[in-house]
């Protein structure tokens, strides 16, 4: 099994585009949630995000910050890094490649899995050293003290921040297993993220019931309402559970993912 990690890991390493998806999320989340708002601290009329205010980011708040993100954009990101890892052995017929070396379809499956959570949590450390960093320049830049949240805030934050995107890398693995391709996955997962989930929280909830109640047991509005406890303020962050119940149900998302994608993968021809 660790080889299996090991050679996983090395693949993901050497793939350009595992990088280029970690610097467009670093850059992303330090464009919108520091240099438009930056931009805006003058009062003038401005984008979308302009006003959200100087104590947004400042230190104290950069949890926040980081996993402002997450339930859409950054999300978007880690679901196709997911898609990559397992559905590039459909595009390059790499899968009998693989497995004639004798490991098992669980054991490869499960390499893959545990190389897309730490892909995840890679995402999570670079976003959260990168808004410290901002926030420490914004800081300095209007002469304002430089107050930190709590060891215990950050250490939840990052795992709250974990849950999340490997929660979203999950999901990209399943799609690419199920539907055995690379941009079929992609395309409906990007879809569901930047389109359906918004449409059903800003049109079908307000007028629906039961779209609103099925809110609270989807993954995009419960990855929002865990960021929202850490103090985030973005498109697709809403408190509409607690963090709590957000957590449970993200980690029941990451259960169901892993257990139908592997199941997919050893049930079904890999052709």
């Amino acid at each position: 099994m660790l080889r299996d990690i090991r050679a996983e890991l090395t693949k993901q390493a050497r793939r350009p585009a595992s990088w280029l998806l970690l610097a467009v999320a670093v850059v992303l989340s330090l464009t919108f949630g520091y240099a438009v708002p930056y931009a805006g601290l003058s009062g003038a009329a401005g984008p979308p995000g302009s006003g959200r205010g100087l104590d947004a980011m400042l230190p104290g708040a950069f949890v926040g910050s980081a996993l402002g993100g997450l339930p859409i954009f950054v999300g978007a990101l880690v679901l196709i890094f997911g898609v990559l890892v397992a559905g590039s052995e459909y595009g390059y017929g790499t899968w009998k490649t693989v497995l004639v070396q004798h490991p098992s379809r669980v054991a490869v499956f499960t390499a893959k899995l545990v190389t897309v959570a730490i892909g995840a949590l890679a995402v999570v450390l670079a976003l959260f050293a990168a808004t410290a960093g901002a926030s420490v320049l914004v800081a300095s830049l209007q002469d304002q003290a430089l107050v930190w949240p709590s060891v215990s805030d950050v250490l939840l934050g990052l795992g709250a921040g974990w849950l999340v995107t490997t929660m979203w890398g999950a999901l990209g693995v399943l799609l690419a297993i199920g539907l055995r391709s690379v941009a079929l996955p992609i395309g409906l997962g990007l879809v569901w993220l930047l389109a359906v989930q918004n449409l059903l929280a800003s049109i079908a909830a307000p007028l629906l019931d039961w779209v609103a109640q099925l809110q609270k047991a989807l993954p995009g509005p419960n990855a929002g309402a865990l960021a929202a406890a850490f103090g985030a303020s973005a498109p697709g962050v809403d408190p509409i559970v607690g963090s709590g119940q957000a957590a449970v149900v993200l980690a029941g998302y990451v259960i169901v993912f892993g257990v139908l994608g592997g199941w997919l993968l050893h049930r079904r021809d890999i052709a």
